[in-house]
């Protein structure tokens, strides 16, 4: 691990928790939670705002502690947006060494090419709708693997007919696996369902397991 300084052997971190996995194909497993503080963005759908700010400043060693008393496998470093701070790729590099399977949930919008190759990479294109779309770094999907994800939180059939016309023109369910959510309380997941069905779109329907199980509850 490089560090030029004794900040970047630290990250702010909002909160580490122990709960299931309830998005991706990882959906219902086990996963210790790594939230940062902190993002550039500003989705309208955004359900963390709480970590835009706040948090405690850790130690990678100190992360990496807190993270083993849970004793799981699996572990998925989030935020907010995790690549807005600098130690993040080092964090995750001490994770995978660790030997664990690491994700990493990102908005797209900072360059992900300094991530290590054996994280899962969950990459989330941002729509029209999202407000964000803009900030969208398109040279990221030169930077996946066939084991990372590519997911689209969908406000509207605008948003849906956009994703589809994104996913034509990058060949996008080539590159890995596809994954279409509806924002919750905008798109019912029912009407998504029967779009993804009449289109036969190669891609999977992913609703917030956490949510159906606790509501909007924190650490969860």
């Amino acid at each position: 691990m490089h560090a030029n300084s004794a900040s970047a052997q630290q990250l702010r971190i909002s909160e580490i928790f122990y709960s299931l996995q309830g998005e991706t194909s990882r959906a219902g497993l086990p996963t210790v939670f790594v939230r940062l503080t902190g993002c550039p963005l500003r989705c309208t759908y955004c359900d963390t705002a709480y970590a835009f700010s706040g948090g405690q400043n850790m130690t990678l060693e100190a992360i990496l502690e807190e993270v083993a008393r849970h004793s799981a496998h699996y572990v998925t470093v989030t935020g907010g947006e995790p690549m807005a701070q600098k130690a993040c790729p080092a964090l995750l590099r001490m994770l995978c060494d660790a030997g664990y399977e690491v994700s990493l949930e990102t908005g797209g919008a900072l360059d992900v090419s300094d991530v290590d190759a054996r994280v899962m990479k969950v990459l989330d294109i941002k729509t029209p709708e999202s407000g964000e779309a803009e900030k969208n770094l398109w040279r990221n999907l030169d930077a996946l693997h066939t084991h990372d994800e590519i997911k689209f939180v969908l406000c509207s059939e605008a948003d849906y007919e956009w994703a589809k016309q994104v996913m034509r023109e990058h060949g996008l369910e080539q590159k890995c696996a596809v994954l279409f959510s509806p924002a919750q309380g905008q798109l019912p997941p029912e009407q998504l369902a029967s779009w993804i069905l009449r289109d036969h779109l190669p891609v999977r329907l992913q609703l917030q397991l956490h949510k159906l199980l606790w509501g909007n509850e924190r650490g969860r």
